[in-house]
């Protein structure tokens, strides 16, 4: 378990659910799954109390988003060609406009690899409805949480038994890195875009 909580141990708590929800919602912040890892340890491990770690995580979440939209709003399609790759932008701009609410319902349910930050960034941009956003993103997040959650209360002991074997702590030494590999590059990266001599002459 040594690993897991070097990982998660700062975010193993109620609030630091709501915290690590919030992050992985954001630009900068990058961890494959780790908010749906601690719902459902913590799930597991306190029982009686595992529907509120969806609650938590949803809350953060939308948060989080709501960061990123903001941002979105702010930059607008101008300023997003210089965030995200020409392809990546243009592929999520034809999706945003064509399908609307059940590709942000798609986006909010799916887990990485899906661009989830690239895709609120883009609906911010592009002046999506943002009541209709919010919701459905809130509800599609709290499904997604909510259901790993209620597995992990059904199957508990085998859950727990997972997460604390070592071949799992294998699979957790590989997110470290991933997750400092992904946060570096991503900070880099939004740096070097921000400060692109477009963006300081425009």
């Amino acid at each position: 378990m040594a690993s897991f909580r070097i990982v998660f141990g700062f975010f193993l708590s109620w609030w630091g659910t709501y915290l690590l929800a919030l992050l992985d919602a954001t630009m900068l912040f990058f961890l494959p799954c780790g908010i749906d890892a601690v719902v459902i340890y913590l799930a597991a491990r306190h029982g009686m109390f595992f529907w509120l770690y969806p609650l938590l995580a949803t809350a953060g979440s939308v948060t989080g988003a709501s960061i990123t939209f903001w941002v979105g709003r702010k930059l607008g399609e101008i300023g997003l060609e210089r965030v995200l790759p020409a392809r990546r932008l243009e592929r999520l701009r034809r999706r945003v406009r064509k399908q609307g609410a059940a590709y942000m319902a798609l986006a909010a349910l799916l887990p990485p690899p899906f661009p989830l930050t690239p895709f609120v960034l883009t609906c911010g941009a592009l002046d999506v409805n943002k009541w209709i956003f919010f919701v459905t993103f809130a509800a599609m997040r709290l499904i997604r949480f909510g259901t790993e959650a209620t597995l992990a209360r059904i199957y508990g002991r085998n859950v727990l038994r997972v997460l604390e074997s070592n071949e799992f702590q294998i699979v957790v030494a590989g997110f470290i890195v991933i997750a400092i590999l992904g946060t570096t590059v991503s900070a880099v990266l939004l740096w070097r875009r921000t400060r692109s001599p477009r963006l300081r002459t425009a």
